[in-house]
């Protein structure tokens, strides 16, 4: 095992695994620590949606977030395969986004004048236009914002590529857990790992998801990061796969290239249970008929749930680990991480390299949550 390098990371979700590739693309020595394997968590079981116009905080502070997001995606998906030969099934898809009472209506119209005006290419479609595109859709939705710049990706083989091409670039992937930072003067000097190992190391940046928080704890500080649970439903459905994501009141429903239907989800205070559980999936059944009844008849075949990270005000975290020099933190995108991942990592390593100035990243600074737990 490597004993020292540049930079640690901990977490090899995206996050983690695209800013390592990114700093060793810049001359540095990194290593990733996985407590579990790449991609085992929110990572590698989320949907995959790329849907920069909307979300919480969009318009708003994640705007331009989620606009970078998206350019790097579209980049990153013929990079990675061209440099690992591993398909992340990057495709454009459009999204119909449903309204069933006129305040959803009045909402989703005021939205798609903002998406315009941010060079959207985006309509609204009156209910009879609604059933000429997807004629599976309930006959009870009175319109819908039909968006074609948005597309879907594969958690789990976009973040295996990003590793695998952060592996041939260099980047050690360690399975081993960090427990405790030793550090001179405020300094970070060293990580602990569970096995009381060291490794020796300038700078390291925490991108452990929920499990952030505890870091941050032992360390002394807070970053203010708690965990939501999510689950989605993949479902052998009779019929044509559907031509568009459709979405309605934070439920979604996509035909993926593994040939089923995903279905989601939910969004649960429960700690760190990972378990699946009936009442998540009577919960996302009862979305997904709302939106599509004529799926009455699929067929569960999978049901998954992870972790999100996600803060206090809904907003990434991403800056200097409090009380600490050379410790840099960046988590919590909640559901939308596959989207934001890519630049919070481009931000963070910004940070690490001293490529901007932190005042650019105000609004995600930890110590917004407090110095100290």
């Amino acid at each position: 095992m490597t004993n020292n390098c540049d930079v640690v990371v901990i977490g090899a979700g995206v996050v983690g695994v695209a800013a390592a590739r990114s700093l060793v693309q810049k001359g540095l020595t990194c290593a990733v620590l996985e407590k579990d394997s790449v991609g085992s968590h929110a990572s590698g079981f989320a949907y995959g949606g790329l849907h920069p116009f909307s979300g919480s905080d969009i318009p708003g502070a994640l705007t331009s977030m989620a606009r970078r997001g998206f350019e790097l995606h579209r980049a990153l998906a013929t990079e990675l395969l061209e440099t690992t030969g591993v398909d992340t099934e990057y495709r454009a898809k459009s999204t119909l986004s449903l309204s069933f009472t006129a305040a959803e209506a009045q909402d989703a119209r005021a939205n798609l004048d903002w998406m315009r005006s941010e060079g959207a290419d985006a309509e609204w479609l009156e209910s009879d236009s609604v059933q000429s595109v997807e004629v599976r859709v309930s006959p009870e939705v009175i319109g819908a914002v039909l968006n074609h710049d948005t597309a879907e990706v594969e958690p789990y083989k976009f973040v295996l590529a990003l590793a695998q091409d952060a592996e041939r670039l260099g980047v050690s992937i360690i399975n081993r857990r960090a427990v405790a930072f030793n550090q001179s003067r405020k300094r970070l000097t060293e990580v602990v790992l569970d096995d009381g190992d060291v490794l020796t190391c300038d700078s390291v940046l925490i991108a452990a998801g929920p499990w952030t928080e505890g870091l941050a704890r032992a360390s002394g500080a807070t970053v203010g990061i708690r965990p939501l649970k999510g689950q989605i439903l993949r479902l052998d459905a009779p019929g044509e796969p559907y031509e568009y994501s459709i979405g309605w009141a934070g439920n979604y429903v996509t035909s993926k290239p593994d040939g089923l239907v995903w279905a989601g989800t939910t969004e649960e205070e429960v700690g760190f249970n990972e378990e699946p559980t009936t009442e998540a999936r009577d919960k996302v059944m009862d979305g997904l008929l709302t939106m599509v009844p004529a799926l009455a008849d699929a067929r569960l075949v999978k049901q998954t749930a992870c972790l999100r990270p996600i803060s206090g005000d809904g907003l990434p975290v991403i800056g200097r680990l409090p009380g600490w020099e050379g410790v840099t933190v960046a988590t919590g995108a909640g559901r939308k991480g596959i989207l934001l991942g890519p630049a919070m990592a481009e931000m963070a390593v910004d940070l690490l390299t001293g490529s901007r100035p932190s005042d650019e990243y105000s609004a995600f600074r930890p110590d917004r949550f407090g110095a100290s737990s």
